[in-house]
């Protein structure tokens, strides 16, 4: 691929492939493809429906590049009589109503209802991937254009006169078949990802016993003892966080907030916030290496009591009045207290002591009465490494993703006029 010049860049991309030199064309969407609607047959007349016809709605588009099977499906009659259009294998689907410009390409011909205008490229003018490529120009356009209206919309005729710089076919083929390649890594890398995120589920269900049994359905060789079931509230102590006023924030000491604990089963200590706090205060609401926080409060139902473990001594540290630290008193390997708290058993009792206001809450109270399950410190160790393995391939597989994702952002911005 060859770097171009600044001087000609605006009838050319910055970044090319060989063999390539002629200038991009501006070209207006409709003389490069046709820009069809859809319909919906009468809903009160089963004649219409459930036919061998594939008919998409809009929210059936947005999460793959191609689609080929659509919930719902219509009949040859049901075509006939509403003014969907059958549309050809490699028609760009359009969203054109309030969540304008999603796209994906027909794997398989089909139609859609009145919630699209879709681009069926004109042969030898327009390659489908290279267009499909561009969605965020589409997207952009579409919301632009629709926005005058009352109901957020793109009618056909607008989208036909939106102009486009393209290059020859041949060259847009080249590119389509780029980004397809980088699509298709982006798609593997997230069904990796997801994957092992349900093993991880999976596991977590199977390897910590279940509802209060003595013993997890998964279990490590050599270990055979039954667990224990302690109360949090035997086992350590509670301190609920300090509130800030207004004029405290933004300068002083780092405290620990929602936002460094939601999601996470380690307090994410790179992104603390400043308050001010006194040296008494420091000590009071301290945070050392085995520490535990619990969200006391949420605006999301599912937020609250989430936990996460303080992974080393935080000096001069304190932490918010939305939060409740937990500090045990006995032995508890700390890889094992990052993930014993997020299990089903645990999260269900939780959720069955939540108060609900305006906020979800939990207090000290009802946190000391949860059950959990403890083995011996040996098979926490071995469980709490497993789990930690696991989590660390999942971040892994996860900054994979997010490098890829960025380099293709880098290259539609490159390799297009």
């Amino acid at each position: 691929m060859a770097k171009i010049n600044d001087s000609v860049k605006k009838k050319v991309p910055e970044l090319r492939f060989k063999g390539f030199t002629d200038d991009w064309e501006e070209r207006k969407l409709g003389e490069l493809s046709n820009i069809v609607g859809g319909g919906t047959p009468s809903t009160s007349n089963p004649e219409y429906w459930d036919g061998d016809i594939d008919w998409y709605a809009p929210a059936e588009i947005g999460e793959q590049s191609y689609v080929s099977k659509s919930k719902k499906t219509i009949t040859e009659l049901g075509l006939k009589k509403s003014s969907a259009r059958i549309l050809p294998v490699g028609t760009v689907l359009f969203t054109s109503r309030a969540g304008i410009g999603n796209t994906a390409i027909l794997a398989k011909e089909a139609t859609t209802n009145q919630g699209f205008q879709s681009i069926v490229p004109v042969q030898n003018k327009l390659d489908s991937y290279f267009i499909f490529s561009r969605t965020n120009e589409l997207k952009r356009y579409g919301e632009v254009t629709g926005a005058g209206s009352t109901f957020v919309e793109v009618s056909g005729k607008q989208m036909s006169k939106m102009s486009i710089m393209v290059p020859e076919l041949s060259e847009q083929q080249k590119i389509g078949s780029f980004f397809k390649q980088l699509d298709d890594t982006i798609a593997l890398h997230q069904r990796k990802l997801n994957l092992l995120k349900e093993q991880k589920k999976g596991y977590l269900q199977k390897m910590f016993p279940k509802n209060g049994a003595k013993v997890p359905e998964l279990r490590f060789a050599g270990f055979a003892d039954d667990w224990e079931e302690r109360k949090l509230g035997e086992i350590g102590s509670f301190k609920n966080g300090m509130n800030f006023g207004k004029d405290a924030m933004g300068h002083g000491s780092p405290f620990v907030n929602l936002q460094n604990i939601f999601g996470k089963n380690i307090v994410d200590d790179t992104t603390l916030e400043l308050a001010e706090s006194t040296e008494k205060q420091k000590v009071e609401y301290s945070l050392i290496k085995g520490d535990v926080l619990f969200i006391r409060s949420s605006v999301k139902p599912s937020g609250v009591g989430e936990a996460a473990l303080v992974d080393s001594n935080l000096p001069d540290t304190t932490y918010s009045g939305f939060i409740i630290r937990f500090r045990p008193k006995i032995d508890i390997d700390n890889n094992f207290k990052r993930f014993v708290f997020g299990t089903k058993y645990v999260r269900n009792q939780i959720m069955a002591r939540a108060t609900s206001s305006a906020n979800t809450n939990i207090n000290q109270d009802s946190l000391s009465l949860i059950q959990v399950g403890l083995p011996n410190l040996k098979e926490q160790e071995k469980i709490g490494s497993f789990f930690k393995h696991l989590d660390d391939t999942i971040a892994l597989h996860q900054r994979k993703l997010d490098l890829l994702k960025e380099q293709k952002k880098g290259f539609l911005q490159k390799m297009f006029v």
